[in-house]
């Protein structure tokens, strides 16, 4: 790491024995006081609980019963997703507080406890897109079959190798991104999961056409921090003279009021942004084990009403009819509908009469079993896994279908906006987060956030430019940073808030007309570009090492 240039001890003497100046450094090495270790245990220990009564409610209410050992597994395999989370907020979230921290907006400890409240508020009003987002990348056989062994092993080598490489950076004083780590990780699972059933096309594991817009939005990002926060900085430079914005910190001193809030407004939009987007991934991932355990009060959504019902089974028959008039006439049972859809979803080849016709199979077999239940509430247990299933194939396939635009030619406009409804319809169903979820997601991140921060924030705050950070170049860079990570949760895209934000402080550097600290910018590009093939090993090897321990023991 590159030696900081700007903080040294409060007051240093040079060889001729003359005082310097003040260090213009934050003081971090804030001791927290008693009270809050027992508040923060007693919100760690009261989200656990709570989170363990309303899967417990959850499940009595529909009549499913855990065995110990079944709940058990669940409380690990939950405890691992949230500590991804909370990983999560120490590691990422320190980005968004450097900059308040480092101008002395705030005090630390506030900047922290400050940031990680709204974290919460981020993840309790996300919509759940980014989350799904994620889900998809995953292999369709394990998503259909995440109650197996191999449902399982996926989840835990996924998890636990995105928590390793986080923690590793971390150590390293690293701006690593979880996003980066976390999506790595789902590819190592898949292309093993491949090569472990001898497959011979490896990619087939994974959903490309996903993992590609998804690993564009994650390159593409940092360009859009570094440029996006330079050019702001030169217009902000342009238009608004307060010589006070473009100055770096005196001594301890605060910046001027109008300032100051700017940089608390800025540091808040980040942080609920990093919450609404960062917080999601690991939704995803906790409904999939929810579903692979408790099949019976997760894999559907029993909260639907039961007056949204009838519109649905009219717009699924509606889907029905489209399908079949582009069909090859050749009606098939439902079993073989089946299997023909999922192969057609595992190779992202829909445009196909079979499958169309494959399609008004499944979609009227799912239309008749929920008119005959009268909700999805009512749904039976032994019925549960296999209505969810084929929604979701249903689901996917329709996606692609309405997003195809050799599709798009054959249906017509009508019959467009009818796939699009009847899809809007399946992902109600199938798709949502319960608000236990959110809220313990929501903890998980925002008490991460009050942990472990120093390390990345040192690294912002000091080791990328090499003159000390300005209000300016604070706020270019959290300006910047907010608003390209709230325009991803619009799009249900999952960027790095790392990557933004510590590329718009190298682009705000660089406007101010200051170098950056090779070393440093090295240090971080060379992460970047580690995670990837780091997080896929780690991961891929961790799934075959799960699989053969579950075989081992007869599972």
């Amino acid at each position: 790491m590159a030696t900081s240039t700007f903080a040294p001890a409060a007051l240093t003497a040079d060889s001729s024995g003359a005082t310097s100046a003040p260090h213009t450094g934050p003081k971090l090495d804030h001791s927290l006081h008693p009270a809050g270790r027992w508040i923060f245990l007693a919100v760690l220990i009261g989200g656990l609980a709570y989170a363990g009564v309303s899967i417990a409610f959850d499940t009595a209410q529909v009549g499913e019963s855990l065995a110990g050992g079944a709940f058990a597994f669940l409380a690990l395999a939950l405890l691992i997703a949230l500590g991804f989370e909370f990983v999560n907020g120490f590691h990422d979230t320190a980005n968004a507080v450097a900059t308040v921290i480092y101008t002395h907006s705030m005090p630390a400890p506030l900047a922290v406890v400050w940031s990680g409240f709204f974290n919460f508020l981020g993840v309790m009003l996300s919509s759940g897109a980014v989350a799904y987002s994620i889900v998809t990348l995953l292999p369709v056989d394990l998503i259909l079959n995440v109650g197996s062994v191999g449902g399982f092993a996926m989840i835990f080598a996924l998890l636990l190798a995105a928590i390793v490489w986080n923690l590793a950076t971390w150590a390293a004083g690293l701006p690593n991104s979880s996003s980066h780590a976390l999506i790595g990780s789902i590819l190592g699972v898949g292309l093993a999961n491949q090569l472990i059933n001898g497959v011979a096309d490896g990619t087939s594991g994974v959903d490309m056409v996903q993992v590609w817009k998804v690993l564009s939005a994650l390159a593409f990002s940092p360009l859009v921090g570094f440029v996006g926060a330079l050019l702001l900085l030169l217009v902000m430079k342009r238009f608004l003279r307060d010589q006070k914005l473009y100055e770096a910190p005196k001594g301890q001193t605060p910046p001027p009021r109008g300032i100051r809030a700017l940089l608390i407004g800025t540091c808040t939009a980040v942080s609920f942004a990093h919450g609404s987007n960062d917080g999601q991934k690991g939704m995803g991932l906790i409904m999939l084990i929810l579903i692979g355990c408790a099949p019976t009060a997760y894999a559907l959504n029993r909260t639907m009403r039961e007056s949204a019902m009838p519109a649905f089974v009219q717009t699924a028959q509606s889907a029905s009819a489209a399908y079949r008039a582009h069909a090859d006439g050749t009606p098939v049972d439902v079993g073989t509908a089946r299997a023909q859809v999922t192969q057609a979803l595992k190779a992202k080849h829909v445009a196909d009469p079979v499958i169309y016709g494959a399609l008004a199979t499944l979609s009227d077999d799912v239309s008749s079993r929920i008119e005959s239940y009268g909700s999805l509430g009512k749904v039976p247990a032994a019925a549960t896994p296999n209505l969810r299933n084929d929604m979701y194939l249903v689901l996917d396939t329709t996606k692609l279908i309405a997003a195809d635009t050799s599709a798009q030619s054959r249906f017509t406009a009508q019959e467009i906006t009818t796939l699009k409804s009847y899809d809007s319809g399946l992902e109600q169903g199938t798709r949502y987060i319960p608000t236990w979820v959110k809220v313990t997601v929501a903890l998980a991140l925002g008490l991460g956030t009050m942990v472990g921060w120093k390390r990345i924030v040192v690294t912002v705050g000091e080791r990328i430019g090499k003159t000390h950070l300005t209000y300016g170049m604070g706020a270019s860079a959290e300006l910047v940073a907010a608003a390209t990570i709230l325009l991803a949760v619009r799009y249900g895209m999952p960027v790095s808030t790392t990557h933004i934000l510590s590329s718009g402080v190298a682009g705000a550097s660089v406007a101010n007309g200051a170098g950056l600290q090779r070393r440093t910018v090295m240090n971080m590009a060379l992460a970047w570009v580690m995670t990837l093939p780091v997080a896929m090993l780690l991961s891929g090897g961790l799934y075959w090492l799960l699989l053969m321990l579950a075989h081992s023991l007869g599972y």
